[in-house]
């Protein structure tokens, strides 16, 4: 059976979304499987939003595994119901470590029958309850006795609560509600109100207002509309009014207002709004609408045909939700579960075991976690890329690593508002900067005079974005650098190989892919770079490979792969192979290493006890060398598709300082992963200034 946590509240609005999201990430971090399930749902053709948040990061599971019942159900039969969602659970479990129950969202029944209903579940189903409790509106006094009130309808219920979340704090007053509940005996954590996971998007207040798009970009409508304006004076009094975030609506025959709005929205020194709503219902003008388009911007305008009383009504009333497009909402509401409920404290509550299997999940999470814990300043040269945006925003609200962004910063920052993203923290500097441009002209010219590089001509060389962004690392601006996304590969490191080069010892800069299997990480190299190493190059390849697989808290054995294994065979193949294996043990003699060997010998037990039986690496091999570029690309790709294995990379190794490389097709995630482990390698770095190429 998995063990299950059950997050339930007393009444709506607590939060219960954000604690969940927060222990899901969490335990998927930790544990090799990790569920969720709803018990009661609401009825009908829309799918349950928290379900789909939570579900967004655990592929494995489908939505229909994940429910119990709707709430049409438990009124028509509640004994029926219970036990359907007993049947549920059970079959979910089978597959699972620990799963995480979330409680009803108290839309359909009333509020004590409801947490009766909730706790009755819980024991069925033998799940601890977490509690979370609403502090917002209530004194530290009234909390504590609604907290009394439902841990004594808990256990009438022989349900268990082992822990409070008191959430949605105003301001520093955590400390007193803490000790309000302090004297229940149970663990107590408190989160503070988050004015921006109440806000509705755009889109929510579109739908709740049966509104249409009438200019702007659908999908700017993904953006939190973070404040309110009635525009019913003059336009002047509406310029001064207006704040950053904002749904402005007006009048859909205040023409004057409209025009005034978008020149705002476009105009330097004006906020970025997130909407205009124009209720009313009277059409734009079409000469109005030509200097509309004329302003070419993205922002959304809104028409609705209800009143301006009606339309302001149902705007400051419609509750925001998590979903799997807010982004900037669901890294609010993790980064601060990470900061206010530390890790150890739950799971030590759980009595909780941490998996010796790794997961793709559970490998990501580490990765951030260890780049956190010593956070790097990483530049990205590509912030005219939207996915670099995304990704700034997560890195940042997440604290993963302090973040350099390169081009306009006007035009950087316009555009990340406009997405609804916060790159506040960033810090965005143009590759003109003309400090910054002397100092890396110079620099660069004495690093590369023997070329017959001139200070006029690498002016114009460092001006580029990847020179430029190579040039903070190698002068300690930076720790290290992230492109590629807009970029070739060649774009990208051609300047590291000139200005930051190799580090002692290493002849040659190679890469590997970090293979999330199911169940482990196994490190593929050379997939990315070097067409056709030679034997001595294929060393290198392999120790650089051993340090990168080390770093990442893979036990390096590594496999030398060939179509041949062992004595078995011969040719110039597998003669390269055999002494780069040869070498490596020269070179390297504490690392344990196969060579030449197949790779179903590699990784296979049954396979290596008939090859290689007397082999410490066959059948175990984590660090697979491939002989060339050609074998290597091919195969991690026929494994990540075959397999389903995530394939992070490609991780560049070998240079002084990191430098790393992204797929022109990259997803924000693939961003948000390598810029971790550009930090990780920063931290391990051991930079040496070099003053020739090398």
């Amino acid at each position: 059976m998995a063990r299950s946590i059950y997050v339930v509240s007393m009444e709506g609005h607590t939060g219960k979304s954000t604690v969940a999201l927060g222990l899901v990430n969490l335990l998927s971090g930790n544990v090799q499987n990790v569920g969720v399930f709803r018990p009661v749902v609401r009825a009908g053709a829309e799918r349950d939003r928290v379900l789909e948040l939570l579900l967004a990061s655990l592929p494995n599971l489908t939505y229909d595994q994940c429910v119990g019942v709707t709430y049409d159900d438990v009124h028509a039969n509640p004994e029926e119901a219970l036990s359907r969602i007993i049947h549920k659970y059970r079959a979910l479990e089978h597959s699972l470590d620990i799963v995480v129950v979330v409680g009803s969202d108290y839309t359909d029944i009333a509020g004590p029958a409801e947490l009766e209903y909730n706790s009755r579940i819980a024991a069925n189903l033998g799940a601890s309850m977490l509690l979370v409790v609403r502090a917002m509106d209530r004194a530290p006094a009234e909390v504590a006795q609604a907290t009394l009130l439902a841990i004594d309808e808990i256990n009438s219920n022989h349900a268990q609560v082992i822990g409070i979340v008191v959430n949605r704090i105003l301001d520093d007053a955590a400390e007193s509600y803490a000790s309000a509940v302090d004297d229940f005996g149970l663990p107590v954590w408190t989160l503070p109100e988050l004015e921006l996971l109440s806000s509705a998007t755009v889109e929510e207040l579109m739908r709740e207002l049966g509104g249409s798009l009438a200019f702007g970009d659908k999908a700017l409508l993904s953006r939190e509309a973070e404040h309110l304006l009635i525009a019913g004076m003059n336009t002047e009094h509406v310029l001064e009014r207006l704040k950053e975030g904002q749904v402005v609506i007006t009048p859909s025959d205040r023409n004057e207002v409209l025009i005034a709005l978008m020149a705002a929205h476009a105009a330097e020194g004006f906020p970025s709004l997130s909407a205009i709503i124009l209720n009313g219902g009277h059409p734009v003008p079409p000469i109005v609408s030509r200097l509309i388009n004329g302003f070419g911007q993205r922002l959304p305008v809104i028409e609705t045909r209800y009143d301006s009383y009606r339309t302001a009504q149902i705007c400051s009333t419609t509750r925001g939700t998590l979903t799997p497009r807010t982004q900037r909402k669901i890294d609010l509401a993790l980064s601060t579960f990470e900061e206010n409920i530390p890790a150890d404290s739950i799971l030590t509550k759980l009595d909780f075991t941490r998996s010796a299997v790794v997961t793709p999940l559970m490998f990501e999470a580490e990765l951030l976690d260890r780049a956190r814990a010593d956070r790097k300043r990483i530049v990205l040269p590509e912030g005219s890329d939207d996915r670099i945006l995304r990704a700034a925003s997560t890195l940042l609200a997440r604290q993963v690593a302090d973040l350099v962004i390169l081009g306009d910063e006007a035009t950087i920052r316009a555009r990340a508002k406009e997405l609804g993203l916060n790159i506040d923290d960033a810090t965005v500097l143009g590759t003109d900067d003309p400090d910054y441009v002397i100092r890396f002209a110079e620099e660069y010219t004495r690093l590369r005079v023997h070329k017959g590089m001139t200070v006029e001509r690498a002016r114009e060389i460092v001006r580029g974005s990847s020179y430029f962004g190579t040039m903070m690392v190698h002068l300690g601006l930076a720790d290290g650098m992230v492109s590629g996304a807009a970029h070739t590969t060649a774009h990208t490191i051609r300047p590291s190989f000139e200005i930051i080069k190799t580090k002692p010892g290493v002849s040659i800069v190679s890469s590997v892919f970090l293979m999330l299997m199911e169940d482990r990480v196994l490190v593929y190299g050379d997939c990315a770079v070097n067409p056709d190493p030679t034997a001595e190059q294929l060393a290198d390849i392999a120790i650089s490979s051993a340090e990168t697989a080390a770093q990442f808290g893979v036990e390096p054995r590594i496999a030398m792969l060939s179509y041949s294994t062992g004595e078995s065979g011969s040719g110039a193949d597998v003669d390269k192979v055999r002494e780069a294996t040869r070498l490596v043990r020269e070179r390297a003699p504490q690392l344990s290493v196969e060579g030449p060997i197949q790779y179903d010998a590699a990784i296979e037990p049954s396979v290596a006890k008939t090859k290689l039986p007397d082999s410490d690496v066959a059948g175990r091999a984590t660090v697979f060398i491939f002989p060339d570029l050609n074998t290597g690309n091919n195969t991690y790709k026929a494994v990540q598709r075959s397999a389903g294995a995530v394939a992070v990379g490609p991780v560049l190794q070998g240079l002084n300082k990191p430098v790393n490389d992204l797929s022109r097709g990259a997803l924000v995630k693939d961003i948000v992963n390598t810029v971790a482990i550009t930090a990780v390698q920063a931290q391990g770095a051991t930079p040496v200034t070099q003053g020739e190429e090398q």
